[in-house]
């Protein structure tokens, strides 16, 4: 994708107020590798070679949500060392079923997202993360189970007082 098609494509995603349809959008026009369904995205801004982020259903991607598919390296190193060529790093970043990445995270490349996984806010994640675990830190590292947080939110739900509970 050109320069100018991404920056076309990020100036329309800040016209799309909702995530859902932000996420209809890119999928409708091929942007990424894959979108599955169910998905929400709420970043505007399309990252270099989009074609390599294929994300799968009930995604959720929170604000300022950021994916680094290639590194700048270098172009450092071949300013240094103009006798030697050195490669730009490209890789996809994917993400399975029923995850939710939290605010302010970085997904480096060559990152895979097993299924049922939250990524806390601010994270970076630099390695794989396997399916049914909760991630946070820089490096992402896992601080809890899936299952274990749906199991204790059930409760929590289940004994808020009547003042608190949500109204239908």
């Amino acid at each position: 994708m050109s320069f100018k098609q991404r920056l076309w494509h990020t100036l329309r995603l800040c016209l799309i107020r909702s995530g859902m349809k932000r996420a209809e959008y890119v999928k409708q026009k091929k942007i990424y590798g894959n979108i599955g369904d169910n998905v929400m995205i709420m970043p505007r801004k399309i990252p270099l070679y989009p074609e390599l982020i294929k994300i799968h259903n009930n995604v959720r991607i929170a604000s300022n949500v950021t994916f680094v598919t290639h590194d700048g390296i270098h172009r450092m190193l071949n300013n240094k060392y103009p006798e030697k060529e050195f490669a730009e790093k490209i890789g996809c970043i994917e993400i399975q079923d029923n995850v939710f990445v939290g605010a302010d995270t970085k997904i480096m490349y060559n990152v895979r997202i097993g299924s049922n996984v939250i990524i806390a806010s601010g994270s970076i994640v630099t390695k794989d993360i396997a399916s049914n675990t909760i991630v946070a830190g820089i490096p992402a590292k896992p601080i809890g189970v899936f299952d274990e947080y749906v199991e204790k939110r059930i409760v929590e739900t289940d004994e808020y007082p009547s003042a608190l509970r949500p109204r239908n």
